[in-house]
């Protein structure tokens, strides 16, 4: 027998721990892990209470027996404190916060609104850590102190205008305190709010409510103006030092109900930046309209608990933004078919209704529209303010010598025939097809334009970085641009009305749709005449003007071969959308045939925002590489024509027929001087003695020419970067 199964004795108690000793590996791993965990729960715990039993300086690892210092984290950097006041008062309330916030150890800077440009130095805030206050008086008729005058003026362009955008202040924490009077109800405060809005709309944040201080003492919460601002003084200095010690209290979002701010709530959960940057973007793009105004009074006299009923759950706000969205797009499908459409016709009485109806007027002016009577309206372009600060003209400028800063952008019939899907005004204006409205008289428009600009132009006294000189040439219109909104050539008195400017020696640069053939033949003599070329095919032309005609093939082409009979300059206007009329280089070659313009201008499509009634979107809008290389190629295909001029910041070129080349040299500017003598002649002679396009030609300056290293911005004038974190679009 082997003597190796005497070991084993099947009898024995060892074999059944022998066959199961898998198990009992597997027992032993287990306690062992459990063990671990446990010792690894322990240690985290003697962390925690360790963290919080002594001061943070003392919680920093020990390297080589010494102790490493964390570095202080900065969450406030300091506050500046901005006034805008007419009696001083804004400006004593001004020193008084300032003296307050010193004992914080915070850098306190005291700026007068009048010499602060919002322009150059406002983004600046929305990427440091101060504290912006502002402390704006309201007064006569609801307008702001003359000191704060040009701030409240550009702020609220700014936040109106696409190329700044929703989040162009992101980043920026303020806080508003406003001076006012109820006694005048109707606009009591009206500029502390509407700064407050503005800001919001730009992205900004509160840290707190806005004030309201009353200098009626029988309406005032505290019974006098000083005691409102000495409450609102102690409310945002407890959360300045939140602030300052970084406690995680959020930045009011604007849209708070009944004035108390959210994060000023004890045991409120934080959101993860992620998603509350999403929740508030969707917020802010379903409420353009000024968010829910709360006030000082609510803040410090209203409940500290919210209904029930008003709060929301997270996992629904995306379906309740889409069916705010949804109701906001019908309101506006019915507001528009109800102004544009309703005012056509007659009234009760028999006459003829006004083009611009009390909704229509409330729209034009919230976009900074001067209107005048029944028909017109006048703006001032963004290249007329920058002119006069020396920051380079617009395109016309570099192309034909306009002083920008000289130049009245207006029009005489708001109405136009086409829809297009990149219009700078959303459709909100009139459409029609033929003049059914009541008419003024040219000499009242162009009396009132010209009263109009020259009052806007009076907002830039004292303005930062205005020249004085420019201050005093802008005074005196010399341009007028009709291109303003609508077609101005439905006008029926627009003959009378081109007179009217060429007598007061104002040079006309009309713009037109193609869409009225017959009334550009009946058209006399302009400055310049433009023809909107928008696309070189029936398809293509229906997509992107989206015309009214059921002809408008047609009249586009009969267009086209009027101005062909025109003595005077005409252009061609070519705006390119990118993936929509970028390919059609042969069909563009034969639209120059038959109307054989003297100029070409090409630019490409500036996109003005999110719009109900436009599919148009970013990606439509062609790099200036892209604009650059399409006029290459097109003017390989028109042997007359060669590339004179280029705009960059406008991402615009201008093509020139080759009799403005004298020699080597480009004459694409104008003489105006002369043109006023040629057409006072004309009119004179009762229309015999004609002149051409070449009788009131100028010669071009070197740096506006294509290839040119200025690429057509001014020598004489300095180029401005506007601060802004997003892209920059191409200007209008």
């Amino acid at each position: 027998m082997d003597p190796s199964m005497d070991t084993w004795d099947l009898s024995s108690p060892l074999i059944p721990l022998w066959i199961n000793r898998f198990y009992i590996y597997l027992g032993f791993a287990f306690s062992i892990s459990l063990w671990i965990c446990v010792q690894i729960v322990i240690k985290r715990q003697d962390r925690n209470l360790q963290e919080n039993s002594f001061p943070k300086a003392t919680q920093d690892l020990m390297t080589n027996g010494f102790v490493s210092l964390h570095k202080k984290d900065i969450f406030v950097s300091g506050v500046k404190i901005f006034y805008g006041s007419q009696t001083g008062t804004a400006k004593g309330f001004a020193a008084v916060l300032a003296e307050a916030v010193v004992p914080l150890d915070l850098p306190v800077a005291v700026i007068n609104l009048k010499e602060y440009d919002p322009d150059d130095c406002l983004i600046e805030e929305a990427t440091g850590k101060n504290v912006c206050v502002f402390l704006v008086a309201t007064y006569t008729d609801g307008r702001p102190t003359e000191s704060a005058e040009w701030f409240c003026k550009w702020l609220e362009e700014a936040s109106r205008d696409f190329r700044f955008g929703k989040t162009y202040l992101k980043g920026m924490r303020y806080a508003v305190f406003g001076l006012g009077n109820s006694a005048y109800a109707s606009h009591f405060n009206k500029v502390g709010k509407n700064v407050d809005k503005w800001l919001w709309m730009l992205g900004a944040h509160r840290v707190v409510s806005r004030g309201e201080g009353d200098c009626d003492v029988v309406k005032s919460k505290h019974g006098s103006i000083e005691a409102d601002f000495g409450a609102w003084k102690t409310t945002f200095i407890s959360q300045l030092q939140a602030l300052q010690n970084g406690e995680g209290r959020k930045s009011c979002g604007g849209h708070c109900k009944k004035g108390k701010c959210d994060s000023h709530q004890h045991g409120s959960e934080e959101r993860e930046d992620g998603r509350e940057e999403q929740d508030e973007s969707r917020h802010r793009d379903a409420e353009e309209e000024e968010p829910y105004e709360g006030s000082s009074e609510e803040e410090f006299g209203g409940e500290d608990q919210q209904s029930v009923n008003s709060i929301v759950d997270v996992e629904d706000l995306g379906k309740i933004m889409d069916h705010l969205k949804k109701e906001k797009r019908e309101k506006e499908e019915q507001e528009e078919k109800t102004s544009l459409f309703g005012n056509m016709g007659r009234n009760e009485d028999g006459e003829r209704r006004a083009m611009i109806t009390p909704a229509l007027r409330e729209a034009l002016t919230k976009q900074g529209y001067q209107l005048i009577g029944s028909h017109s309206g006048v703006k001032l372009c963004r290249w007329t303010k920058s002119m006069l600060r020396g920051r380079g003209g617009c395109y016309k400028h570099t192309f034909y010598g306009i002083e920008s800063h000289r130049c009245m952008e207006a029009t005489p019939s708001l109405a136009c025939a086409n829809k297009c899907v990149f219009c700078w005004r959303h459709h909100t204006n009139p459409v029609g097809t033929e003049w059914r409205w009541k008419m003024d008289q040219p000499e009242m428009i162009l009396k009132e334009a010209i009263e109009n600009h020259q009052n806007m132009i009076k907002q830039f006294k004292g303005v930062p970085g205005v020249k004085a000189e420019r201050f005093e040439e802008g005074m005196t219109v010399k341009h007028c641009a009709l291109s303003l909104v609508g077609e101005p050539i439905m006008y029926p008195e627009i003959n009378s009305f081109l007179k009217l400017l060429h007598q007061r020696k104002i040079s006309s640069f009309l713009v037109t749709n193609a869409q009225f053939p017959a009334e550009i033949r009946n058209l006399k003599p302009v400055t310049q005449l433009y023809v909107s070329v928008d696309a070189s095919t029936k398809e293509s032309l229906k997509k992107i003007d989206r015309p009214l005609f059921k002809d408008f093939w047609q009249r586009f082409l009969d267009s086209l071969k009027a101005l062909a009979a025109k003595q005077q300059r005409t252009v061609y206007r070519l705006t390119l959308v990118k993936a929509w009329n970028v390919d059609e280089l042969q069909a563009y070659a034969q639209l120059v045939s038959l109307g054989n313009p003297d100029f070409i201008e090409v630019k490409g499509v500036t996109y003005c925002g999110e719009s109900s009634a436009s599919s148009l979107t970013m990606a439509h809008v062609p790099w200036h590489e892209e604009v650059v290389q399409f006029v290459l190629e097109l003017v390989d295909l028109i042997p007359d024509y060669e590339i004179a001029c280029e705009h960059e910041h406008s991402n615009c070129l201008l093509i020139a027929h080759k009799k403005f080349k004298v020699g080597s040299e480009w004459w694409t500017w104008i003489n105006y001087n002369r043109f006023q003598e040629l057409v006072e002649e004309y009119e004179d002679s009762g229309g015999s003695k004609a002149f051409s396009a070449k009788d009131y030609m100028a010669r071009t300056p070197h740096w506006a020419l294509f290839g040119a290293s200025e690429r057509g911005f001014d020598p004489k004038d300095t180029r401005h970067q506007r601060k802004n974190k997003s892209k920059a679009v191409s200007g209008c």
